[in-house]
């Protein structure tokens, strides 16, 4: 598998992929950084202008992501159909575990990380296959939301995490927020743990587990039950 993260601050990647299970899945997924200012042009290497029909803010160029596209097909052995282009935006669809999923199972991913006011639409139109919101609120660049995008999809490739299964029980997978956890001591302070985890009946286990996980579910996100009570 082959991530490519195009950016203009390409120490905000570095940084990222080169810590905890992100540096570890390295074994599975080959990480390349692309900073997009060495495709602009020189001496100042701009990649940002002023918008056409005024307004406020700047426009991030079209001239350095075209051509920090091609530079990929050419020398990387890819093809517009051999992967997938992801573009971060508060435009996008919100970004859930299902997508984390989709993307977890494909070979080549472009990530952009967008800048200033908005990027020039010609990218949007020629480039982006999809567009990913990670929530209802605006940040100063798209290298927070690239990331997490990546650390959601990198734990669901297989042999990534030492334990697969933890991965596919998370919050999210069966639609359901995840049931409380517990480990040593079996009393804190006071509080105990719930007695049907030493049952040893796994089967009387998993149905706590399954009721835990609706009860909190239908308190916490409502608006989720709703709309998948009738699975269940």
């Amino acid at each position: 598998m082959n991530y490519y993260i195009m950016t203009i601050f390409p120490d905000l990647i570095s940084s990222f992929i080169n810590h905890s299970i992100i540096a570890k899945s390295k074994k599975n997924i080959n990480f390349e950084i692309i900073d997009i200012r060495t495709f602009s042009d020189k001496p100042h290497f701009k990649t940002d202008d002023i918008p056409y029909g005024g307004g406020s803010g700047m426009i991030f160029k079209p001239e350095p992501v075209f051509r920090a596209f091609d530079y990929l097909l050419e020398n990387r052995d890819l093809s517009k159909n051999n992967l997938e282009f992801i573009f971060p935006s508060p435009d996008g669809k919100v970004f859930k575990h299902n997508d984390a999923l989709n993307l977890s199972k494909k070979e080549n991913i472009i990530f952009l990380c967008g800048h200033y006011k908005g990027i020039d639409q010609r990218i949007r139109d020629e480039l982006v296959d999809a567009e990913y919101s990670i929530g209802d609120y605006v940040l100063t660049g798209g290298e927070l939301p690239c990331c997490i995008i990546i650390d959601s999809i990198v734990r669901l490739v297989p042999g990534v995490l030492k334990n697969y299964d933890s991965a596919m029980t998370d919050s999210f997978y069966c639609d359901l927020l995840d049931n409380p956890h517990y480990t040593r001591p079996r009393e804190y302070r006071g509080f105990k743990v719930p007695e049907i985890l030493f049952s040893g009946n796994h089967r009387k286990i998993e149905k706590w587990k399954l009721e835990a996980r609706k009860k909190k579910t239908k308190e916490i996100r409502p608006e989720i039950w709703e709309k998948i009570k009738n699975n269940y």
